[in-house]
């Protein structure tokens, strides 16, 4: 299902906005991706990446703004736009009263593939899916890893133009995820694009040619992973105090280094600027080590998406603080220049 005629961005979204009552889901969304790309949508829980995919996927209209997938409005062609997209939910969308094999044929058939090409389909990503020899068994018999594969497997039966990938891979085991990273990496090489959401920003980091971060609705980043860990500023120091009553301390001692300290007492976690690399670390541990804090862990390393999500959201992916309605529309303006200047 590719168009091999079309150019531009294959997902286009311009101002989208959407509201439940007085809840603004979406405040004027904007995003793109090129044929071939991982786009990861991140933000923390409400943010609005589910109520985004429902709208591009044409489960739900937008209340103004525009979205188009390879230039079909995903409102007035909506049915154009269908045959172009694959959609794997956060909840695996199978048939329990059926096989594998008889879900996967049912899709193609509804993708008005012929039986002979529904069932070589169907064949073609069970074996694709480590699931053939359990293509003859009722889904309600399977794991929730393997259901979460026949969901997958089952949003590839068309050969999407683009794939929408929702949490794809929340409740695998870390075989399973890697089997769907490396999923999304060979679709992305053959040509398909793909938006994803997901919680997890090693996944984010590892898969995504684009990450867009939403938050309260707005987007507030955009940028490849490393154009985004930039933003934070460098190499940093971490520090990892030996137990969390020496936290407070461990962090006043650190503050002659000067730059911004950023703590996480969740994971016990100190960062501070290491404009100097080794030698800002050297001075970190005389530091330490004249105000006797004893820590598990010291040295200098790169900005994680982590940390970029927590500079952006004032929390981290499974917090609750969240950052001020002013820094997240500041942060928004940066993000639609720079948007602008990709496309």
């Amino acid at each position: 299902m590719h168009d091999e005629t079309f150019t531009g961005p294959v997902i286009d979204a311009h101002g989208i906005r959407k509201a439940f009552g007085p809840t603004q889901a979406l405040d004027g969304v904007d995003l793109a991706a090129e044929g071939g790309q991982v786009l990861a949508l991140l933000g923390p829980n409400g943010a609005g990446k589910t109520t985004l995919v429902r709208i591009l996927a044409t489960l739900l209209r937008q209340d103004s703004g525009r979205a188009r997938i390879a230039g079909r409005d995903t409102v007035a062609d909506a049915t154009a736009v269908r045959s172009l997209i694959g959609l794997s939910g956060q909840f695996a969308a199978v048939d329990d009263l059926l096989t594998g094999y008889q879900n996967l044929r049912m899709i193609g058939q509804l993708y008005r593939l012929s039986t002979a090409d529904s069932g070589a389909r169907a064949a073609d990503l069970l074996d694709q899916f480590g699931l053939t020899a359990a293509g003859d068994r009722l889904a309600k018999t399977y794991s929730g890893g393997m259901r979460r594969r026949l969901d997958l497997a089952a949003s590839l039966i068309a050969r999407p133009l683009v794939l929408i990938l929702d949490e794809p891979t929340t409740g695998l085991d870390p075989a399973s995820r890697l089997e769907v990273w490396n999923t999304v990496d060979a679709l992305a090489d053959g040509g398909t694009t793909v938006l994803l959401t997901t919680q997890y920003l090693e996944e984010a980091d590892r898969l995504a040619h684009v990450v867009v971060v939403l938050d309260h609705g707005l987007v507030i980043a955009v940028g490849t992973p490393n154009q985004l860990k930039d933003r934070t500023g460098g190499d940093q120091i971490e520090v990892r105090p030996s137990s969390a009553g020496e936290f407070d301390q461990a962090a006043s001692a650190l503050r002659p280094l000067g730059g911004r300290l950023a703590g996480d007492r969740q994971r016990l976690r100190i960062t501070i600027p290491a404009p100097d690399g080794a030698r800002t670390l050297r001075t970190a541990l005389d530091l330490l080590d004249q105000a006797r804090i004893a820590v598990d862990d010291i040295g200098v390393r790169r900005p994680s998406l982590d940390d970029v999500f927590l500079a952006l959201t004032g929390q981290n992916a499974s917090g609750d603080q969240a950052s001020p309605p002013s820094q997240r529309r500041t942060a928004r303006s940066a993000a639609r220049t720079t948007l602008r200047s990709r496309i």
